[in-house]
């Protein structure tokens, strides 16, 4: 059962590729308006019945399903369609903006810095699905694959 599964996953990168950066566009947003409101409305959450939002848990959860579907969706994307640095540059500073504006800096600006690390992540999956499109019909014109 696993070996389909991953043979699926092998033949149809460019649907699951342009999936998975829908999944991760929204995924990285929602990463960044969290960072961005959750110092803000700290003392309210309990309040509201979303005291779980402030839990750091959530917090690097949400990181690391980022840090997931950005690695395989662009990753795959880069190997096998594009081969293009800028969605990979990309994700590579959003991940280090976040994870240094969490370890090295508190208060008002991780507030800045860490949600500029997820909208860099979404600019990634946005840049990574713009490429594979234009491979993917760039192939369909031409029948073979592109030229760069």
């Amino acid at each position: 059962m696993m070996l389909r599964f991953v043979l699926y996953l092998h033949m149809s990168i460019p649907k699951n590729a342009s999936r998975l950066d829908h999944i991760g566009i929204t995924a990285s947003t929602l990463c960044a308006i969290h960072c961005a409101i959750v110092p803000v409305l700290f003392t309210s959450l309990p309040l509201l019945g979303l005291g779980f939002l402030a839990n750091v848990w959530i917090e690097w959860g949400m990181i690391l399903l980022a840090l997931a579907i950005g690695t395989y969706s662009i990753g795959l994307s880069y190997l096998r369609i594009h081969k293009r640095l800028l969605p990979l540059c990309l994700l590579i500073l959003g991940f280090a903006i976040i994870l240094l504006g969490h370890v090295f800096v508190s208060g008002w600006p991780e507030v800045i810095i860490v949600p500029t690390g997820g909208l860099l992540i979404a600019a990634a999956h946005f840049v990574n699905y713009k490429y594979t499109g234009s491979c993917r019909y760039l192939i369909k014109e031409n029948d073979q694959m592109p030229v760069y």
